[in-house]
């Protein structure tokens, strides 16, 4: 191993790459393709979402050498709290996600969708006020500060928000909605996608920090930000299989404090899953070590073209961890 990272045709040799059918459309894709690695320490999962370009991909990868190669970290916890994650659905649709979420207490609701408007978001998220307590909004940074300000005042008419998630797009716009709104702010892309991820915090630009395992280069990536921080944490899924959950739920059960339930119940929103779905009890998922089903890892198998470009996509991030 070169600086920790196996030679790539030993990485090759172990790759599957699955094609998971989703439920609902989310992030505007309705199949979720992504690289499992079936490593001596466990298994990875490389799913970077496909406009990636190889230095943003390359973290992803990272993180999926990691878990399939080095040993966990020990933990703290053995159960933790998840959020129900509502898509960009019409309200009447809205119960039917959340049955998928037996016991959850806290919901994340998606917002800001093209296409859609801010009368759209109030009708989910009143929907799910209707059977959830606690509510927070994702916007995937779809506002500007003006909109933010305004939907912010619409989404928390009815009932309070927990915190409204990456409303606007770049730091600065986040440290100026913060200065201009009551409910609390929280980061994400703001992040995951920065070269420097503390910088929101320095600028006072966030009340909550949303960290996922994949896009910070693994677990022991992640835990080091999240020491360096000194806001509440939020661990999140990318879209992951239940692989990448479960590094999730590694990286959440870790943690020396853990306030907020976690975004890590988004195996929910797949038809189909490389193994079978954990079921939240009481809101919570268990940490448990998990091996995908061959039947399902045979069956849910991407196409030979689409394995190739996953193989040409290793092979062009490979580079950038070995240099």
């Amino acid at each position: 191993m070169d600086n920790g990272v196996p030679g790539l045709d030993d990485l090759l040799e172990r790759l599957h790459v699955v094609a998971l059918p989703m439920r609902v459309r989310f992030r505007g894709i309705t199949v979720r393709e992504l690289a499992l690695i079936d490593g001596p320490a466990g298994w990875g999962e490389f799913g970077a979402f496909v406009e990636y370009e190889p230095p943003e991909a390359a973290a992803w990868l990272a993180s999926a050498i990691e878990a399939a190669y080095q040993p966990a970290p020990s933990v703290v916890r053995d159960r933790v709290p998840i959020n129900a994650t509502v898509p960009a659905v019409a309200a009447a649709q809205v119960p039917e996600v959340l049955a998928r979420f037996p016991g959850a207490r806290t919901a994340k609701v998606k917002v800001a969708e093209p296409g859609q408007t801010l009368s759209d978001d109030v009708a989910r998220v009143n929907a799910v006020r209707a059977q959830i307590p606690v509510v927070r909004v994702d916007a995937n940074g779809g506002w500007t500060v003006e909109q933010a300000v305004a939907a912010a005042t619409a989404l928390s008419a009815d009932g309070a928000l927990e915190y409204i998630e990456q409303p606007c797009a770049t730091v600065e716009e986040l440290a100026e909605l913060r200065r201009r709104v009551q409910v609390p702010i929280a980061a994400d892309e703001s992040i995951r996608k920065a070269s420097d991820p503390l910088r929101v915090v320095r600028l006072g630009a966030a009340d909550v920090a949303v960290l996922k395992v994949a896009p910070l280069g693994g677990v022991f990536p992640m835990l080091k930000i999240a020491a360096a921080i000194d806001i509440p944490i939020v661990v999140s899924s990318a879209l992951d299989s239940a692989v990448g959950i479960g590094r999730g739920l590694l990286a959440a059960a870790a943690l020396p404090q853990l306030g907020h339930a976690c975004g890590l119940g988004t195996g929910g929103l797949f038809v189909e899953d490389v193994a079978e779905p954990r079921v939240p009890v009481d809101g919570a998922l268990p940490v448990t070590p998990l091996t995908p089903d061959p039947a399902r890892l045979a069956a849910l198998a991407a196409p030979a073209s689409r394995r190739q470009w996953w193989i040409d996509r290793v092979r062009g991030c490979y580079p950038l961890l070995v240099g």
